[in-house]
This record gives structure tokens, sequence and C-alpha cells, in this order.
């Protein structure tokens, strides 16, 4: 039996499966896998499918965010996000449906991936994303806190009341929310299983 791949997997995230040699190549690899999460954040939030009565759209975008820092942990993962977020609010049209720049209803949204990163990276480096139930309770974690910052600022942003704000910001997103929760139940414990 060998001792070296509990050293390997025990508080570690997918990411660190990959293996640098050297501190230069650790912060090389960081650096890549940092840019290929804002990057795949980006290209997922191109899917946006308009929502009759709300100024939100369903959009891989929140997704690709959880996995991002689920497979980054939480260091990582908000480094990811901050630069898609910083990238989009500089100008590139990689937020929902094409949209970039601070501000707009629906920017809120975007600050609460940076949070929800961090917290399912951090759940993740304890082990939520190795089992079902745990990834469930993990991706749940996450879109709460994507809704906390992205409801109230909506409501905000639109002069909505929070219950009108709920109401189109974050009810209409309920049932997609535990599809994509279920993608990744299967998704991140199979992904241990087969570097495991």
């Amino acid at each position: 039996m060998s001792t070296a791949a509990p050293t390997v997997t025990s508080g570690a995230v997918l990411a660190d499966l990959l293996l640098a040699s050297t501190a230069t190549r650790a912060r090389v690899r960081d650096a890549a896998l940092v840019a290929g999460g804002a990057v795949i954040t980006g290209l997922a939030a191109q899917i946006a499918i308009p929502v009759p009565g709300s100024p939100v759209p369903v959009t891989g975008q929140t997704f690709a965010a959880l996995l991002v820092g689920a497979s980054l942990g939480a260091r990582r993962g908000l480094l990811s996000l901050a630069l898609y977020a910083l990238v989009g609010m500089a100008g590139v049209p990689w937020f929902a449906g094409g949209a970039s720049g601070a501000g707009g209803a629906t920017f809120g949204y975007v600050l609460g991936m940076l949070l929800a990163g961090t917290v399912v990276g951090a759940l993740a480096r304890r082990g939520g994303d190795r089992g079902v139930l745990r990834t469930a309770a993990t991706m749940a974690a996450g879109n709460a806190v994507i809704y906390a910052v992205g409801v109230p600022y909506l409501a905000l942003s639109t002069g909505m009341s929070f219950g009108q704000a709920v109401a189109v910001g974050m009810v209409p997103f309920l049932i997609g929310d535990a599809l994509k929760t279920a993608l990744a139940m299967g998704a991140l414990p199979t992904a241990w299983k087969l570097a495991g």
C-alpha cells in the first residue's frame, strides 16, 4: 500500500493532481488554470436563454463558475472568477449574452460568483466534491451565495422590491440549478474516481 496517494488527494482539489516539478512550473500551471477558468466561464456565459418577464437570462455561466471553484480550489477559483469579472468590466463582451461593463441589472450575479467560487473551492478542498450528496450540498451552497448577492443587487439596480427580485431573479432558475447540480453530482465524483 502506497502512502503517497493520501498525501496527494487529502485536502486536494482536482487541479492539485496536475503536479509540477518546480515552483516556477507550479506558478505557470496555476496561471494557466486561472486564465482557463476565466475563459471557460466567459464561453459558458454565451449560452444565454431569455426568461420572459425577467432581466436575468438562463446561462451556463453560474454552472461554469461553480465548477471552476470546485476544480481549482478557493484561491485559484477566486482569482479565475476575478479575472473573468475584471476583463468583462474592461469591455470584453463575455458576460451573459455578450454583455460587458460594470453595473447593469445582472452584474450582482457576477459578483456573487466571485464569492461562490471561493466557498465552493473551500468546500471542495474539504472533500465537498468527492461524493454525490456532498457535491449536491456544495453546489447548493454556491448557488445560495450567488443569489445572496445577485438578487439584492437586482432589486437595487432596477428599483424592484426584494420580493419582486426574488420572483424574477431566483425562482425561475431553481429547476435549472437543480439540473446543473445533478450534472455536477455526476461529473465531480466521477473525475475523482478516474483520477484515483
